[in-house]
């Protein structure tokens, strides 16, 4: 690949990382790491308002899912024009990320060798890392995969066992949505686990389940880690309301223990990519403060400041 479209946040930062971001002819309208490719043209949009409420857009996207109705529009004229031989994306998540199927149509009518089609899945950790030795290869830098891989895996590997020497386990929620609420899936249970902790209201290689202010009340954990996927930490402090005014919120585990966490979900937790091992840090800061310290309070994550039940 020579001329790339990367649709994929985590694939944008991996083609920068493995030093290839002059390949990079365009974007989705969600790849804004690393700041300079948001000068590229953005070659996709949503099918909704992103800066609705949370209840809004969960409504939206489950109507248009409904309907068998792309998430996402692709601007296929300016695709043409652009002429790439390569696109990144990802089969995951029809909400996510620009899938496949919504690149059907745009590609139906090429006109000569169509592009090739790179598409990730990840599902665990090891997929994540797995998806960067998928994009160097597809970009022609094999070894370069290989060695961004390692290095990622070497500092995953050395933080999970310092992590690991702590006593005891604390019970950590995280919530992927407000409102409605959601647990957490896929690689982030895994996180929790190397970080220390032990995840409730999730499970690791799977998706994350919708649940109820019921069930969170009831599991009442430790700690408390708002991640919202595609949400910046400003922005979900904004969307917090819906849980703020549950009666019991008061009196979660969590909330009079002032152990209620607001994290970039968009940068870190949920954007597959070469972020994993800053993911991590971010969680052993979180759940083993008297041990860990990387610096990233006040850029990837903040206390939820809340007052104990009178």
């Amino acid at each position: 690949m020579e001329r790339v479209v990367s649709l994929l946040p985590g694939a944008t930062e991996a083609v920068c990382a493995l030093g290839c971001r002059s390949r990079l002819v365009a974007r989705s309208h969600a790849c804004d790491l690393p700041a300079e490719v948001q000068r590229l043209p953005a070659v996709t949009a949503p099918r909704l308002d992103p800066s609705a409420p949370g209840h809004v857009i969960d409504a939206r996207v489950k109507q248009l899912v409904s309907r068998a109705l792309s998430v996402y529009e692709v601007d296929a004229e300016r695709l043409h024009t652009l002429a790439p031989d390569g696109i990144l994306t990802q089969t995951r998540c029809e909400v996510c990320a620009v899938t496949p199927r919504d690149l059907e149509e745009a590609l139906a009518a090429w006109l000569g060798q169509p592009p090739q089609v790179v598409s990730l899945a990840p599902a665990s950790l090891a997929d994540v890392l797995d998806g960067l030795v998928a994009v160097a290869d597809a970009l022609g830098v094999p070894e370069r995969g290989r060695t961004l891989r390692a290095a990622q895996q070497t500092r995953l590997d050395v933080l999970t066992a310092e992590a690991r020497c702590a006593a005891g386990r604390p019970r950590v929620a995280c919530l992927e949505w407000i409102d409605p609420p959601m647990g957490s899936g896929l690689w982030v249970p895994e996180l929790v686990a190397r970080a220390g902790g032990e995840c409730v209201l999730g499970t690791p290689d799977a998706a994350a389940p919708w649940i109820s202010f019921e069930a969170l009340r009831e599991t009442d954990p430790d700690l408390l880690v708002v991640l919202p996927c595609g949400f910046e930490r400003a922005r979900t402090r904004t969307e917090m309301k819906p849980l703020l005014e549950q009666p019991d919120w008061p009196r979660l585990r969590a909330v009079a223990r002032g152990r209620v966490y607001l994290a970039d979900g968009n940068r870190h937790f949920n954007r597959p990519g070469p972020r994993m091992a800053e993911s991590l840090e971010i969680l052993t800061e979180l759940i083993q403060p008297d041990r860990f310290d990387f610096g990233h309070e006040g850029h990837g994550w903040e206390r939820l400041e809340t007052e104990a039940p009178r």
